[in-house]
């Protein structure tokens, strides 16, 4: 062999990110010149070159090339022994490639970052935030998590203490932030705190990274919401404009309804006799099932008897002839007034000659929400008097019905002050009232 080529030292050390040569001396040991060229195999062959690239020597001659290792301070690189060699090829000489073998340590390094996210957090009960922490060295590294809190009024944990990151790799830790008591209402309290990832270090050394500190923020918000209180004064405003709506207009409106629909067509409907509507109710089933015919049995013939000497009877008394029956009677009658010139007057009923009208029930009714007085004369008796502007339907029963004897009136006056407007209807010229009287007419002579 006519090439010999041997490496100064079978081992090195490269930090990464720096450069690390090791001589590697070459011989031609033939007769005739050659040249060589260096090729590095192995794992480290990306990061390794040799410094020529090509070598002519003489016969007998032998020169030092410069194997320069470059390891990048990288992740990709894992700290630790890796064999390597380099090959010594002759350009013109067929003959085998001399290999020298070597061995390169790459040394460790330590590099972290982290990051909080997210920075700041809000809630009532509790914040949430994550740490991650990347391990850019080359080795395998175990990191310790700690907390400080701005104040002393919130509390702060994780949920894994202790990470252990491969090389180029992340790990994440969740961080809680719990505020020592609750905030039932007002401004939200802002509690400030710093999250510090620390590198292992030598007992009594210091650590060979400084501590990455991480900046973060919970916002305590208040258990009741600042809108509640606004929400409740509106609910109870609305409630108050609804029960306004319903008593000012919905209600006066349904019950006008309900009082126009009593006509007295209607009592007297109401109050026609029973015995008639019973009649007419059982005559008109067209599926009754017909009446069973009793058959009248033969009584047993009499026996004789012996017959009592009739006895002196006194004349009869003549007897009174009995009063009829009393019959319900209702009258109605409205009034028409304009504003100013007195005030105008109407009768519902004059008690004709032999009667008496017992009133058990009065309806007044304002429909149009005028304003004056209204003055309801009941024969001899009570006269009411009711201001128009304090209602639509006024309904009076009597447990003790007014008797009016005959000849008596039942009447109403009406003073109009001013008329007023009905709902979805154009204003009219004057006031209208109108009164209703129910009662039984029944006669005061045999």
């Amino acid at each position: 062999m006519s090439l010999t080529a041997s490496l100064d030292a079978s081992s090195v050390t490269a930090v990464p990110g720096e450069e690390t040569s090791l001589p590697l001396q070459v011989r031609n040991s033939g007769s005739t010149v050659e040249e060589y060229r260096f090729e590095v195999a192995g794992a480290c062959a990306a990061w390794t070159t040799v410094e020529p690239a090509t070598l002519s020597l003489y016969p007998g001659s032998a020169e030092t090339v410069s194997v320069t290792f470059r390891p990048p301070r990288d992740p990709s690189v894992p700290a630790g022994e890796t064999p390597f060699g380099v090959r010594v090829i002759p350009t013109s000489d067929h003959a085998e490639p001399e290999v020298p073998e070597g061995r390169v340590t790459v040394a460790p390094f330590t590099e972290v970052t982290a990051e909080l996210v997210p920075r700041g957090s809000h809630g009532v009960r509790r914040g949430g935030h994550k740490v991650a922490v990347d391990n850019r060295g080359n080795a395998p590294l175990t990191v310790g998590l700690a907390a400080r809190s701005g104040t002393e009024r919130a509390r702060i944990s994780f949920t894994r203490p202790e990470l252990t990151i491969e090389p180029g790799r992340a790990a994440f830790s969740e961080l809680r932030v719990k505020p020592a008591k609750p905030l039932w209402r007002g401004t939200p309290v802002v509690h400030t705190f710093q999250a510090v990832v620390a590198p292992p270090a030598p007992e009594g050394e210091e650590p060979a990274v400084p501590p990455v500190v991480l900046d973060g923020t919970y916002q305590q918000e208040a258990v009741l919401p600042r809108w509640l209180p606004r929400a409740l004064v509106l609910a109870c405003v609305l409630a108050l404009i609804l029960a306004g709506f319903w008593y000012g207009l919905l209600r006066p409106a349904v019950k006008s309804a309900a009082r126009e629909a009593i006509t007295p067509e209607a009592i007297a409907s109401a109050t026609s006799g029973p015995g008639s509507g019973g009649q007419t109710g059982g005559g008109s089933g067209g599926g009754a099932s017909p009446t069973p015919t009793l058959t009248p049995t033969p009584a047993p013939p009499p026996k004789p008897s012996v017959k009592p000497a009739p006895k002196p009877t006194a004349k009869p008394k003549p007897t009174a002839k009995p009063l009829p029956a009393p019959v319900p009677t209702s009258a109605q009658v409205q009034v028409r007034d304009g504003v100013g010139g007195g005030s105008s007057s109407g009768t519902a009923m004059v008690v004709p000659d032999g009667k008496a009208f017992r009133v058990t029930d009065i309806v007044v009714q304002n429909p149009q929400g005028d304003a004056g007085t209204v003055f309801i004369t009941i024969g001899e008796g009570p006269r009411l008097s009711l201001a128009l502007e304090n209602f639509r339907d006024h309904d009076y029963h009597f447990v003790t019905p007014i008797v009016v004897s005959a000849g008596g009136r039942v009447s109403m006056t009406v003073t109009c002050r001013k008329v007023g407007r009905p709902v979805g209807a154009p204003v009219p010229g004057r006031c209208a009232q109108s009164l209703l009287a129910g009662g039984i007419l029944q006669s005061t002579k045999p």
